[in-house]
């Protein structure tokens, strides 16, 4: 674990890390050969080893690069029924939403489950090619920033639990037979984990040359600034200033010393996603037309269904995913909100930890959006038998977005400022 650090003393800063769940300045020891460093008091991590994490991680881009060419390029899943047969690719569903005027799904779907991640793998290319030479490609801070920028809303993992999702609900009509597409979606989720958990970002920053003024050694008494994009810890004199506002000097992000209207954007973000629930769990979500009978699906009802046919632990999983974690995270971020509000000094260590949890399992509640589109793209047979999504997808969407923004704009350090003083004042 680290130790605190003490700022009168002058010493060069480039090994120091402020923790950006707790806002900690302490000075880190040496990197050890393997695990991790962790915040003295928070115990966030700080810096993970990653042997080789370069070469590493371009090799897994390129292979992930040519798995995503593949997985867009051919025939994703067939859905075959009384002799009909349905041919979709990756982005059939999305081309379908679209068609049926659900621009919104389409524009949600398209985004999380294609763009980014070939965003990602391009911009991983780009950025991790010129290195390996040597060279730093133009605009290098900007792309880097991207990269990092898009991991949140990536969410190929959480597509492939829609797929089995959508398969289980077809199982008894029809016969689902994969296709090439699918295989190299499969491979490609571990490909791009893999290449996640190898990149270094610490190395990367590293590369990236920075004025003398911002790594010279710290006066006493001096204050300083914190990146919180490249955290880059400098002295408050050596940032950029640009219209009155400070940038990082070597990534060029805006510093602030906390998130800018942390609690007031939460409470909006939180206050908008508790109207949206509503809707979202009692309106369909989709309709089902086979031989001219519809059926409209709710959440639940397709919870239901999983449980009637003797898939229950695939309906513990969609039940906790869409229903158990959008909730639960609302309901974490109001106890968090109103814990610094009322100043609580109460256990801010278990409060971190909540916020660790609203910011890892929000994504999953998008499984029920998939599987909407999924089914929207197979079932296209007229009358025989035909899926359409319905407003409740959208306002469910829109709990899943607006939640993950609002665990982002939450700043977990505003729990420590208060025990912060606290502390200082019983000294």
């Amino acid at each position: 674990m680290n130790s605190t650090l003490t700022i009168r003393q002058n010493k060069n800063h480039s090994d120091l890390r402020e923790c950006h769940e707790c806002g900690l300045l302490q000075r880190a020891p040496p990197y050890p050969g393997r695990g991790s460093i962790r915040c003295a008091r928070c115990e966030c991590t700080l810096h993970r080893h990653r042997p080789d994490s370069l070469n590493r991680t371009l090799a897994l881009a390129v292979a992930g690069f040519v798995l995503f060419v593949i997985a867009n390029s051919f025939p994703f899943l067939s859905f075959e029924m009384q002799g009909q047969t349905t041919e979709t690719t990756l982005i059939t569903g999305v081309i379908d939403l679209y068609q049926q005027g659900m621009w919104e799904l389409a524009a949600v779907v398209l985004f999380t489950s294609i763009l980014v991640p070939g965003i990602q793998l391009t911009l991983l290319l780009i950025v991790l090619i010129p290195l390996k030479l040597e060279k730093l490609p133009p605009a290098f801070p900007v792309l880097f920033r991207f990269v990092e920028t898009l991991t949140p809303w990536g969410m190929m993992d959480v597509f492939m639990l829609g797929i089995l999702v959508s398969v289980v609900k077809l199982s008894d009509m029809s016969t689902i037979v994969p296709g090439i597409s699918l295989f190299a979606f499969g491979i490609l989720i571990f490909i791009l984990a893999a290449a996640q958990s190898a990149l270094d970002p610490d190395i990367v920053w590293s590369r990236v040359p920075v004025p003398a003024r911002a790594s010279t050694p710290l006066r006493p008494g001096e204050a300083v600034r914190t990146c919180g994009v490249c955290e880059m810890v400098m002295p408050e004199s050596a940032t950029t200033d640009s219209h009155r506002k400070l940038h990082c000097p070597r990534c060029g992000e805006k510093l602030h010393r906390r998130k800018p209207a942390s609690l007031q954007r939460t409470w909006a973000l939180v206050i908008a996603a508790v109207i949206c629930y509503i809707p979202a769990n009692l309106l369909p979500i989709m309709s089902v037309t086979s031989l001219g009978q519809v059926q409209s699906d709710t959440i639940i009802s397709g919870v239901i269904f999983l449980l009637s046919h003797g898939m229950w632990p695939l309906a513990l999983v969609v039940f906790v995913a869409s229903v158990m974690v959008p909730l639960l995270k609302l309901l974490i971020l109001i106890y968090l909100l109103v814990s610094v509000q009322l100043r609580s000094l109460a256990q801010p260590k278990e409060r971190t930890r909540l916020y660790r949890i609203t910011e890892l399992a929000g994504r999953w509640s998008m499984v029920d959006i998939y599987v909407v589109t999924i089914l929207v793209a197979l079932v296209r047979l007229g009358n025989l038998a035909t899926i359409e999504a319905e407003s409740g997808a959208v306002f469910f969407a829109a709990v899943v977005v607006i939640t993950m923004f609002a665990a982002m704009s939450f700043d977990p350090r505003l729990i420590w400022d208060i025990w912060e003083k606290e502390h200082d004042r019983d000294r």
